[in-house]
Parts: C-alpha cells; structure tokens; sequence
C-alpha cells in the first residue's frame, strides 16, 4: 500500500540542542554549518555520516537541521526504517510531505501501478523548490530505504549540479552499503558539488569525563575515567547506557566502583549488540555466530566453511561487518565483548549451538588449533566419539590446574567423561576431576574418588587406583579409604607393584584409624610382611615401626629403601618413610626425601600429598627446635591445603602443629588462641586428633590449668597407645603429663619411668634427651640445673646406655657438653620450659674450649659472632664446604645443636646480622 499524502505542509521539527551528546564533534559541526551557508551562494552539497552503532549520528543530523533553520534554508526529514524497505517510494513520500507543496508535484506520490517509474518527476520537482529556496534534505539510515527511493536519491545526487540543494545522510557502519547502494554526484559535477563522507571518531578518555561528570553530577576519578573510555571504547551510546545505570544506583565514577563499571559497559554492549544483529542479513549473522563459536582461533576459511557463505567472501563479509563495532580484527576476529558474543548464539537452539561447535572443533583439530582454542569449542560441542577429543581435553585441564585454574579445569574434564573412553582412561579421568575440585568442593572430591576405586576395570586402571586411594589417606578420609582399597586388592586385574602400593596404603589408614576396620564388610588383606622388600611396603612398615618404637636400625633401613631412587612408590608411603627418619632423628635424609617429593607433588598438581609433606616438615623443623622454619612450612602448608581441604580427621593436624610453633616461641598467649581454631567440624580420634591433645594439653599446662591439662595429655595417650604409637619420639605425653601433675604423685613417676625406658629402648638422641631431661621431680622444672649434680635417674640412664646394645652408636654424645654435664635440647616436642640460662659463663676468649682445634676455634669464634659461612670462607682463605665441616665438629664437640647456642658455649655475644 502506497503512502497517502496530504496538502497541509507538517510541523516542521523544532530545533534540538543535543549539548553534550555532541561532544568532541565540532569540526564535524563547522563543516555542515559551512555547507548550509554554500547554498546561499548557489553550490551544492552532498554529505554523508558513518558510524557504528552509539555514536551519534542522528544526534548529529539534528544538529545539523538546527543549524539549517538558524541560516535560513528550508529543510525537509525523513527516517528509513527496516519495516519500510518493501514500502514503494517510502523515505521519498516522508520527503515529498516534509517539504511542502512541490511545483509540478501534486498528486505525484498517490497510489499508482507498479511499473510507474517516479524517478524523473521527484527529481524535477525537489531541483525546482530547491530554486525558490535553498533545501537540504536529510535522510537517516539510509541503508534502509527502499529500493524506489534509493534509485531516486542517487539520480537526484547526480543532479545536484543544477540547483542550490544539500542531500545529507547517514549510514550505520553496521549495515555497509555496497557498491550499487554508493550515492554519488556526476563525473562532470565533481567540481561543482561539495561531497563529504564524515565518519565519526570515538569520544576521548577527556570527553568521556565530561559526560560522566555532566550526567553523574560530579567529576570522575582519573583511573575511572580512564577505565570508563577503555570499557566503552568511546562510544557515546555505551557510555550514556552505563552513565544512566550509574546514576540510578548512585553509584559515584571512583575506582572502588570499577566492577559495577566492567558489568554495566558489557550489557550496554550486548544490548548493542541485540539492536544490530536484528537489522543485519541473514548471510552475515551467520558469520557473526562462526567469530563466536570459533573465538579468537577462527581462520578466514574456518569461518568461510561454518557459515557456508554463498554471495560473498569472508573477507568481504569481515569488511561489511566492521562497522558494526562488535569484532576486533580482520585475519583472525574475534567480538570485543564476550557477552555480545553470547547474544549472537543465544538466538541459536542447543541442538543447532552444539553442532555448531562440534564442526568448528572438527575444522580447528585439522587447522592444528592449539589446545586453548580447541578446547573452548569443545565445552559447547556435542559429542564427538574421538579419542582426539579427550586428549586434548584433559591437556587442557592439566594446563589450566598449572595457571591455577581448577574451576576451569573442572569444566573441561567434565566435558572429557561425556565422551567414550577405555575404562582405565576413564578413571584416570575421574582421579583428576577429583584434584580439580578440591579447592571448591573437597565432598566432591571425595565422591568422585570412591567412583574411581569403585569402577570397574582392566590391570592398566592400576596406576589410577593407587593415586585414587593415596589421595583419600593424605587428605585423611582413612575411614572410608580401607574398604574401598581392600576391594581393589581383592580384584585379580591389579598388577604386583600397584597391588603392593594399595597394600601398603591400606596397612597406614589401618594403624591410622584401627577401630574404622571391618572384618566383615571387606575382603582380607594381607598383613604386612616384617621385612619387606617392595619399596612401598617398606614406607609403610617404617613408620608403623616408628610409632611403635622397636629396631631403629631396621626402621631407617625400610624407610631408605622405600625412599631409594629408581622405584615407583606412592608419595604417601614415601613421606611416611620421612616421617619414620625424623622419629630417627636423621633429618637430613628426611629433608631430602621431603623436598624431593614436595617438587614431585607440586609438579602434579597433588594438593593433599603436598601438604602432608609439609607438615611432616614442619614436624622435622619442631624436632630439631626450629619453629621459624615450621612456621614458615605451615604456612606454606595452608596455602596448598586451605584448612576447608583436609578431612574432619586430618583437620585438627595443622591447628596443632602451629600450636607448638607458638609455644616454641613463647607465645602462650597466640598459641592459646591457635589451639582455639581447631574447627567444629574436626573429628575425635585419630593422629591428628592426639596432636591436638597434646598441643592443648601443653597450652593448659603453660597457662595453669593443671587438671585440664592432665586429662587432655592422658586422652593423648590413649589414642597413641590404640594405634600402638608407644614411641615417646611421636609425642612425649607422658612427660608433659608428669608435670601436670602434683608433687609426689605416684603417676608421675610411673610416666617417667615409663617415657624414659621407652626412650632408650629406641635409641634415638632426640627423645633420649628429652626423656633424661624430663625432670627428676614430679611438680618441679623438669631435668637437674646443669650446674647441679646430674639425678639418679640421669646416673641410671648413662648405665642403662652403657650396657645395652644400642643401634645407635653416637647417642649419648649429643646428650653432654664439654664438660659432662647434660645438653638439653630445647624443643616444642619437650616439655623443658623456656627460662634464663643459668650455665656457668663459657671459657673466656683467647682460650680453647676442651678438645676444639685452633682451626675449628677460629671458625666457631667467627661464627658466634654472626658471620655468614662465606663471608668466613674468604676471610680464612678456605671453602665454605671447609667452614660446614668445622662447624659440625664443633657442634659435636661441645654438645651443642647449631649456631643458636655456639655464642653461649664460647662465651661470644653474637652480633645482629641483617
């Protein structure tokens, strides 16, 4: 139906003052003002507004009208619109009404067939009121027109020549006109005709200050505003949409509101980008949802290929798509915003979405995308049934868990175990899954764990079982770990290395949590032998003879077997074997393991294996009277095993070892409140659970709470005593209980008694000294003044070390300075308070300590002063390894356990060193 047209001349718009919309566009603004003043000389104009969507251009033809009115020339509208494009003479018909009655032209535009061709008649009829009075015509989105119209327009531009008429328009950089859309002036009007093509520049971070200013009612921070004109990338419409939402929350432009900044710009943006694809052709819609599917990744001929072009390039397709503002790029685009980029699909249904997807991930495999790319297309594909597709899945997922990305990695294995996959695949699969969603969501973990060791398999799920079950002990579920691991023993397809690891791994959660075993919901598993031979066993025998506290020698001999290099042993067992050394008091070679198997668990990515490493760490710096070395391996200990990640059984474990920290240090204050953080959701029982008795039983003890304390440090006892964890190594409860009891108990001296015959039955130096120096009292300090004439107990002992056959045979050195008397060794593990030193001052300087060389003398009196070894190295002409091995000597010699104490020993005050 064709436009019906009265005789009455409409309203004419009245003028519009845009203000700041128009902002930074004043060159724009001098240049049509320009050509508004040209027709009164007689020249004509044509002029033509690109931009993106947002960027003003209808602000700008209305400026421009404005302008017309105040020079005085007589201005006619029009709006093309996407609904009208089939209208016949549409945007001609708003012209023809806006002007007036034309010379020549009445009854032009009625209803009239459609092979009439109006052409010459408007254009005869706009040239002739145009000679009466200077016109402009303005036309917006004139990509939108009609065909009829269009077709008039561009004969009427190369007519302009003829008469003082100025045709302005504007086009959307979202739809380009093609070559047959161009409206163009003559050849031989070129130099009769000013012609502008004026595109519109993003406003300034300055000009964006202004509008935030001017619409929030206030100035914009500097970073805001710098923040604001990257978010919005200048564009006015953006910038007004994310201005309004500011202002209706109230929210002020500073940088504390730079999230609400980053939200709003990117649903101003998707509903740009909404409004543009509703007016785009269906063959470039299609290569809009290509950039989308295929990211950052998507080649000219991937993108070709998925949307099926047919009329044009993709080249091509990427020029006329330029202007809509929503890509970055030409060779490889990709959209500006990810929410613009969900709008294009989300039009999509998820059958069409998926196998969208599913081809370009197809494409990109052939195209040698790497795995990043690959990897996004595969999250929104269908199922693909390619071994491919795991892969490259599950190298992604490890990758992601390195950048410390686990919600991520999370995702993609997900996605991985929809595809078909070998059954040991698949619980590899699930084993991961479960280490990725432990920091989120340990319940999780620990569902997808018992589905691994529950599933099914072949011999080649082995590897996977062990890492399943390993995983269970070390965050301390040992409770549900023994069933679960007695079931894959029992399987006959678990091959003889990985069916003595899960064997080994099944005896520690046993002496862990004995009472949580079963005898008649599990299969019979084979008791440990007393000499094994498999590295693995021979972890987990170590530290089950550990805790007992029999045969240290062979105890080291196991745990340096399961540590030996060249085996495959779980890390569980191994660090199992470390914590064995440390009850040794071989710390060295218990550093060593540990170190070597943290750097093995962080490389893969084993979270509770790490921190139970750490621990053991800590516990080695806590026996070795360390506590600014443990407290630093706890803390790194949180950082890898937040306390959310640790089982109800294992969670009191750290709360109790930075408990001992603080008491080491002194602070019975902060240590009162650590032992405090043990959470609701921590479990009685257990080893950690014992840790935290005697940490709390030590605290009450520090603070005065006798009674309190003895029942803590008895109850530790007993739940050691239930896991045959006898050795005094472990924790010297009963010690810590002597003295909380009162003076003259019998059971205190029972606890000595008991503490100190254990001790020299496993021989170590370390709880050896503790024990003799456990006080000979019950009620006082504990252990003689070394001043005092050593006890009777002290005097039993050294008779006791004398005549029994020790397997250690440098035990009693360590125990007596130089001169004889007993050299206490001052750790959280003991129950020695912290007081003055009331030693007899050492030798004066210049004379040698009994039995130190002249050259061990110079290096220890370099030492005590503060040097560095190096810095004594070059000062003596010799090696630092020369340095180390006097000072060892020294150490031995004068009964001492490092530098802390060598001051004292040679009567040197040690200087501060930075």
């Amino acid at each position: 139906m064709e436009p019906q047209v009265t005789d009455e001349r409409p309203p004419m718009r009245p003028p519009v003052d845009s203000g700041y919309e128009l902002l930074e566009r004043d060159e724009e603004q001098q240049l049509l003002r320009g050509l508004l003043r040209g027709l009164h000389a007689g020249r004509p104009a044509l002029a033509e507004i690109h931009g993106a969507p947002g960027m003003g251009r209808s602000a700008l033809l209305e400026r421009a009208v404005h302008m017309a009115h105040e020079e005085g020339v007589h201005v006619a509208t029009a709006q093309a619109s996407q609904e009208e494009t089939q209208l016949r003479y549409g945007v001609a018909a708003q012209l023809h009404a806006a002007t007036g009655p034309l010379p020549g032209a009445e009854g032009l535009l009625r209803p009239a067939r459609e092979r009439d061709d109006l052409t010459a008649a408007l254009c005869r009829a706009f040239l002739a009121a145009a000679r009466e009075r200077p016109l402009m015509l303005v036309v917006d989105d004139v990509q939108w027109a009609d065909p009829h119209s269009l077709r008039w327009l561009q004969a009427l531009a190369r007519r302009l020549s003829a008469a003082p008429l100025m045709l302005l328009t504007s086009r959307s950089g979202a739809t380009p006109g093609g070559p047959h859309d161009r409206i163009e002036t003559g050849s031989l009007a070129e130099h009769t005709v000013a012609r502008h093509t004026v595109t519109l520049a993003p406003l300034s971070a300055a000009g964006v200050g202004t509008v935030l200013a001017r619409v929030l009612g206030g100035p914009a921070d500097d970073a805001f505003r710098e923040a604001a004109a990257r978010a919005t990338e200048g564009n006015p419409g953006v910038l007004h949409s994310v201005a309004g939402r500011f202002a209706r929350h109230g929210w002020p432009a500073r940088v504390d509101h730079l999230p609400h900044l980053t939200d709003s710009a990117a649903e101003a943006v998707r509903e740009r980008a909404v409004r543009t694809l509703a007016v785009l052709p269906a063959e470039l819609l299609e290569v809009l949802r290509a950039i989308a599917v295929c990211g950052r990744h998507g080649t000219l001929d991937m993108i070709a290929a998925l949307a099926e072009l047919r009329t044009v390039s993709a080249r091509r397709a990427l020029e006329l798509l330029s202007g809509t503002g929503l890509l970055t790029g030409t060779e490889q685009p990709a959209f500006r915003e990810p929410k613009a980029a969900e709008a294009v699909l989300a039009w999509l249904s998820a059958n069409r979405r998926e196998e969208l997807y599913a081809r370009a991930a197809e494409h990109a495999h052939r195209a040698a995308v790497p795995d990043r790319g690959l990897a996004r297309m595969l999250l929104g594909a269908r199922v693909l049934g390619t071994a491919w597709a795991v892969d490259v899945l599950r190298r992604e997922a490890a990758r992601r868990r390195s950048a410390r990305e686990p919600a991520e990695a999370a995702r993609l294995l997900q996605r991985a175990l929809r595809e078909p996959m070998p059954p040991h695949l698949r619980i590899a699969t699930v084993v991961e899954l479960a280490e990725a969603v432990l920091p989120s969501s340990p319940e999780a973990c620990d569902r997808h764990l018992h589905q691994a060791l529950l599933a099914p398999a072949d011999a080649d799920a082995g590897p996977s079982w062990v890492r399943a079950a390993e995983l269970l002990i070390a965050r301390g579920d040992v409770i549900s770990a023994q069933p679960l691991i007695a079931r894959v023993t029992d399987r006959t397809p678990v091959r003889p290395p990985e069916r003595a690891a899960l064997r080994a791994l099944y005896w520690m959660a046993e002496h862990s949590q004995p009472e949580a075993a079963h005898a008649l919901d599990r299969p019979p598993v084979v008791e440990l032998p007393e000499h094994p031979t498999a590295p693995a066993e021979a972890g987990a025998a170590a530290w089950r003879a550990a805790l007992l506290g029999r045969d240290i020698t062979g105890t080291r001999e196991l745990a340096r077997l399961a540590l030996a290099p060249g085996h495959t042993v779980p890390p569980a067992a191994q660090i199992a074997a470390c914590h064995a050394l440390v009850l040794t008091d071989d710390h060295a070679d218990a550093h060593a393991g540990l170190d070597a198997l943290l750097l093995r668990a962080e490389h893969t990515h084993n979270h509770p294996v790490a921190g139970v490493a750490l621990l053991v760490t800590a516990l080695a710096h806590l026996h070795q009277g360390r506590p600014e070395a443990a407290s630093a391996a706890l803390d790194r200990a949180q950082e890898v095993m937040p306390p959310h990640c640790w089982h109800p059984l294992m969670a009191p474990g750290p709360v109790a070892l930075k408990t001992l920290v603080h008491l080491e240090q002194g602070d019975v204050a902060t240590a009162e409140r650590s032992v405090q953080l043990a959470r609701a959701g921590s479990t009685d029982g257990g080893l950690a659970w014992a840790y935290l008795l005697y940490a709390r039983g030590r605290v009450q003890l520090a603070v005065g709470r006798r009674e309190e304390a003895l029942a803590d440090l008895l109850e530790c006892g007993r739940q050691l005593l239930a896991r045959q964890a006898a050795n005094p190594a472990v924790l010297p409860w009963r010690s810590a209980a002597a003295r909380a009891c009162g003076p003259n108990d019998a059971m205190a001296a029972a606890l000595l008694a008991e503490e100190r015959r254990l001790a020299l039955h496993w021989g170590a130096p370390g709880s050896l000294t503790r024990a003799l120096y456990a006080g000979d009292e019950p009620g006082r300090p504990a252990g003689p003044e070394p001043s005092a004439p050593a006890g009777w107990q002290y005097r039993q002992a050294l008779v006791a070390l004398a005549t029994a056959p020790l397997s250690a045979p440098d035990a009693i050195g360590p125990l007596l300075n130089a001169d004889g008397t007993p050299a206490p060794e001052r750790t959280a593990l003991s129950v020695r308070p912290r007081r003055p030193d009331t030693r007899a001052p050492g030798p004066a300087p210049g004379t040698l300590p009994r039995g130190l060389t002249g050259a061990e003398q110079r290096v220890a009196a370099r030492a005590a002063s503060g040097m560095p070894n190096r810095a004594i190295a070059a000062e003596l002409s010799v090696t630092p390894r020369t340095v180390e091995l006097h000072l060892t000597k020294v150490y031995r010699k004068l009964g001492i356990q490092g530098r802390p104490e060598l001051a004292d020993a040679l009567g040197h005050t040690p200087r501060e060193t930075s």
